[in-house]
């Protein structure tokens, strides 16, 4: 039974008026669908109108929404979905809708992290880098630079590849990573800042692991030049880059591939070698977890390979897929869930802690009820071989156990 009596009328109408946009319909086709004049479906959306509950369910169902996500407590991530929107109607890339179904997208994610958060009463640790100004003289790619180099540094990351960095930017930095099916395939990511979420990040699930990656720090640069002004990326711009896209790109290339690192693995090669093959370059993209492009291109930055090598393999028609294969080059271990490992511990936790149903685990998941109970019995326990071969269950709970309850 809902108790929309305990629902903020404007909070309920303002949930609504997202959804509805986010659905690409106008309040005219909604008053028609209701049967009801504009007028009144206007005031449902100021809140001047009560909603009953046979409305909300009608309009769910027409919304493409759980019943939950209409009436869910707390106030909506406000800051994330207008400002993102009115970015998509400024760039007109051709895929209006797709934009705007993906900032739904992001905005449903980022509202279910907070309701988890909320709660499990487990806010996000947080460890922002510092903001970066680009009206210094400095070149926007030579500042970022040096600005990746302090940033692999302040999180202890020296220059060696990072393999697992979905997971280091989640627990260390405290960014919020989402995946989304919904992105058109010309866009990587995009990126919005909430006052009371901080760094909201959406990534194209549908793209390469590599270039999820190379999206993922992309997003993480725009963190620091960009901290509150939403942005989308495409894959390719045309024209002159501004001088904030010119920053997180290579703010980009050279977290994942720091340039003491790479001048090292070639001079390396190239010194019990004499040479630099294609075969060198791919086992040095595999080396970093890149593409072969975005290798090529940073060796070709640093001045280690001449410019156009890219664009010649390209040509070429050159497969980075059979030369993997070729080369025997083991594929690296990447999940692609659509949200963060916290979220989905969080989800879990609410689960088995008896916060939530499996209705709403389910819905957290993004996932039938049969596959989140599949996910919940993965996560809590797992099995190992002890030393004299038997099988042991470990069970969650017991490596959550403080190991300072019983100092003095």
């Amino acid at each position: 039974m809902l108790q929309l009596e305990k629902i903020d009328p404007r909070t309920l109408g303002q949930r609504l008026a997202e959804a509805r946009k986010a659905r690409g319909v106008t309040q005219e086709d909604v008053a028609v669908f209701l049967g009801y004049s504009r007028p009144t479906y206007i005031a449902i959306e100021k809140g001047e109108r009560p909603v009953k509950a046979d409305e909300i369910i009608r309009l769910a169902g027409y919304f493409g929404r759980s019943v939950h996500e209409l009436v869910r407590p707390g106030e909506p991530v406000v800051a994330l979905q207008p400002h993102l929107r009115a970015t998509a109607e400024r760039m007109k890339g051709g895929d209006d809708q797709k934009l705007l179904e993906a900032i739904d997208e992001l905005q449903r994610f980022a509202e279910d992290y907070r309701e988890l958060e909320v709660s499990m009463k487990s806010p996000l640790r947080t460890n922002f880098p510092s903001e970066v100004t680009l009206d210094s003289p400095i070149e926007a790619t030579e500042l970022a630079e040096g600005v990746a180099v302090q940033e692999r540094r302040r999180l202890g990351l020296g220059d060696q590849p990072v393999v697992h960095l979905r997971s280091i930017l989640e627990w260390d930095v405290g960014l919020r990573i989402f995946y989304g099916e919904k992105l058109p395939s010309a866009v990587a990511g995009m990126y919005a800042w909430t006052s009371d979420l901080g760094c909201c990040i959406l990534i194209n699930r549908n793209h390469p692991p590599q270039r999820r990656r190379v999206s993922m720090v992309h997003e993480y640069g725009h963190l620091i030049v960009d901290r509150y002004k939403p942005g989308i990326d495409y894959i390719s711009m045309t024209g002159r880059k501004p001088a904030n896209e010119r920053f997180a790109e290579t703010f980009g290339l050279s977290f994942l591939m720091p340039a003491s690192s790479v001048r090292a693995k070639f001079h390396e090669i190239v010194t019990s070698t004499n040479d630099f093959r294609v075969t060198d370059l791919c086992r040095l993209s595999h080396y970093y977890f890149v593409s072969v492009e975005a290798m090529s291109l940073r060796l070709e930055k640093l001045g280690l390979i001449p410019k156009g090598c890219s664009e010649n393999l390209k040509e070429s028609r050159f497969s980075p897929m059979k030369a993997a294969q070729m080369l025997e080059l083991m594929p690296y271990s990447e999940t692609s869930q659509p949200y963060p490992q916290r979220y989905k511990f969080l989800a879990i936790h609410a689960y088995d802690q008896g916060s939530i149903t499996q209705v709403q685990l389910a819905r957290f998941l993004r996932c039938d009820i049969v596959t989140a109970r599949q996910i919940v019995t993965e996560c809590l326990t797992s099995t190992d071989v002890a030393a004299d071969g038997r099988l042991e269950m470990l069970h969650l709970e017991e490596v959550q156990k403080s190991l300072l309850a019983n100092v003095s």
